[in-house]
Parts: structure tokens; sequence; C-alpha cells
């Protein structure tokens, strides 16, 4: 756990979340809607950092993008937790679950990036659920490969 980034307190120990879109107003003690981050005495935590719950190497053409480096691998990486809600979301008992989630693995960003050279891959692929819930330890790990 370590405290969030992009956030502001708003008196009598609530704060906003300022990472997506929502925008969650959180009372001391609770979570926002994408249950990873959480008001502990009026400051806002991220609870999944470093907190892997699928990892994989994946050819880059199995990814929504278009002749990004082709025929390279992409290290896939995710975590638990998501700002959406999609009811048919293929990830579901993953994006949906909290940092209690029993299969969780815990990585560094050095780690992670050591891992992305020892098997030549060309790009981190931040996958699973929506990454940018999980913004603190996506840019570590990004700063560092």
């Amino acid at each position: 756990m370590r405290e969030a980034m992009y956030w502001k307190p708003l008196g009598n120990n609530r704060v906003r979340c300022l990472l997506c879109p929502l925008n969650c107003i959180i009372e001391d003690g609770k979570r926002g809607s994408c249950r990873v981050r959480k008001n502990i005495c009026g400051r806002l935590y991220t609870l999944n950092y470093g907190k892997l719950s699928s990892m994989a190497l994946d050819p880059i053409e199995k990814k929504p993008l278009f002749h990004f480096f082709p025929g390279s691998y992409a290290f896939s990486i995710g975590t638990v937790g998501c700002n959406m809600h999609c009811k048919h979301c293929q990830n579901w008992e993953i994006s949906q679950a909290d940092e209690k989630f029993p299969y969780l693995q815990d990585a560094t960003p050095e780690g992670i990036v050591s891992l992305v050279k020892h098997h030549g891959c060309e790009s981190i692929a931040y996958t699973y659920n929506e990454p940018t819930i999980w913004y603190e330890f996506v840019l570590d790990t990004a700063k560092l490969a």
C-alpha cells in the first residue's frame, strides 16, 4: 500500500479521487468505485501497487494495435480492480476483485523490467483491466523501461 497520486482533500476526512473521470468522493475508511483506492484518515491510498493478478508473454498481434513492432512479444501484466463494471467483461473475476484476491503475486517495477528484458520483449502491455487504476505502478515501471 502506498499513498495515491491525483486526489485532493475535501474536509471532514473525505477525499476526491481525480485519477479517472468518475471523480469519486470517498468517505474515511471507504473505497472508490475501482475498489483499490481507499481513504484512510483523509489520505488516499492505492491498495494494488505491485500486485499482479496476471502475467504473460503475448505476440503483439494479439493486442489491439496495428503494425506495432510486428513479430515481437509484449510482456502483459494486470492487477485487480477496475473503474468500469462491464457486465460481459472476459476478465470479470480479476477486474472486479480487490487486493485480497488469492492469486496475487508481488512485483516491483525493477523486477518487471528485468523480466521484460530477459524475455526479449519490445513492449509492456498493462492489460486484463483498466490500467489507469494502478497508475502509480504503471508510471514507475514505464520510467524504468
